[in-house]
């Protein structure tokens, strides 16, 4: 299965994550079964299916069909790309950009399949490192360019509104390969490039 539609969950799953919402209530100190919490455990149970609907998706499939025979040797560069993600240490969201750049060796895909890449591998719980460097590989093993780059930069939810409390921190993380990990010209252009409007 390529792509999960929204409103498509598995009953077991819901029932059985509804469950367990249900009795997390209940130790918070909530009545699980007063009007405005009756429906709750299945909402949470169908919100983390959709946040974590990369488990489900297949980034092979994804971009198997728009991948192109080009001779474009230039870079490619898609900036922006909005992120939402789960931090895998405490189920707290961290929503940021993706800049991806890519000079292909032959091989291009359609603008829009590297947003939906980016996407399958956001919706799981994640680390932004991992997340960061799952992009880039993906891009390497299917395209083979030259070289792929990867800027993130994300807000984390568990920093701003819990533990530290520091809402204006932001992460940025970087993957590097092939041209742009070796040539420092490179990889000086490809940085401009994806800041190139933050002055």
């Amino acid at each position: 299965m390529a792509y999960l539609r929204e409103d498509k969950y598995e009953p077991q799953v819901t029932e059985e994550i509804a469950k367990h919402v249900k009795a997390i209530l209940g130790l918070l100190g909530e009545d699980p079964n007063r009007e405005g919490l009756l429906k709750t455990p299945e909402r949470v149970a169908k919100s983390l299916q959709y946040l974590t609907k990369g488990y489900r998706e297949d980034g092979e499939a994804i971009i198997r069909k728009a991948v192109f025979d080009e001779q474009y040797k230039q870079m490619v560069l898609v900036k922006d790309i909005d992120l939402y993600s789960t931090c895998e240490h405490h189920m707290l969201p961290f929503i940021g950009k993706c800049h991806v750049a890519y000079i292909p060796d032959g091989k291009i895909t359609g603008l829009s399949k590297i947003a939906r890449v980016v996407e399958t591998y956001a919706r799981r719980l994640q680390v932004q490192e991992r997340l960061t460097d799952q992009i880039a590989d993906f891009l390497m093993k299917n395209l083979h360019p030259t070289g792929v780059a990867v800027v993130l930069e994300a807000r984390h939810s568990c920093m701003t509104i819990r533990g530290i409390q520091k809402p204006g921190a932001s992460m940025v993380t970087s993957s590097l390969r092939g041209i742009f990990k070796r040539d420092p010209r490179s990889r000086s252009e490809v940085l401009t490039l994806m800041h190139a409007d933050r002055a």
